[in-house]
């Protein structure tokens, strides 16, 4: 058994959850997000639990399953009262970014403007033109993001120049040594 499919899911207040043949759906503050589960796992909504069983001789497939779809679950419920933010920052010599609209303005050293159109559901902030946060409700959506902007100028190793994660450290390369 998984002890993490074991442990239940506490509701905070304004968050609720309906489960209906294999569709979950947890509705809050933030938004709505819905995803479908094998409906070998059992889920039951109890007071402002949900809880996930696994039948009791599954093979090791469900039993990891088990275990998945309640942390599934429980990102959604995260996501819906208190959302996911990544944070970016870009270094480089005139490296900038800015948000207009829905979109983010990348001038990442290419020779025209890097436009990146926020998916259904996410937001950009810039607090400083070096800095880039993407928020919203579904954590694998605000991830990719993410790593789709990051994907945009990769870091490269001499200068460190490029798109990285805020919390990401840079192994930086040793540059040529100079002649005798």
């Amino acid at each position: 058994m998984s002890r993490i499919g074991k442990k239940p899911i506490v509701l905070p207040a304004g968050v609720t959850v309906n489960y209906d043949n294999g569709n979950v759906t947890v509705k809050g503050a933030k938004g709505t997000l819905t995803r479908v589960i094998d409906t070998v796992i059992g889920c039951t909504v109890q007071g402002n639990e949900v809880i996930f069983t696994c039948p009791e001789k599954a093979d090791g497939s469900v039993q990891a399953k088990h275990g998945l779809y309640r942390a599934l679950v429980a990102n959604m419920v995260k996501g819906v009262s208190e959302g996911f933010t990544r944070n970016l920052i870009i270094n480089g010599v005139g490296y900038k970014a800015a948000v207009q609209g829905d979109k983010l303005v990348l001038n990442i050293g290419y020779s025209h403007p890097v436009e990146v159109v926020a998916p259904a559901g996410i937001k950009f902030e810039c607090p400083t033109q070096t800095e880039i946060v993407v928020s919203g409700c579904d954590k694998e959506l605000v991830g990719q993001t993410a790593a789709n902007i990051k994907a945009k100028r990769p870091v490269e190793p001499y200068h460190a120049y490029g798109v990285r994660y805020k919390e990401e450290a840079v192994v930086l390369k040793e540059g040529k040594k100079a002649g005798k």
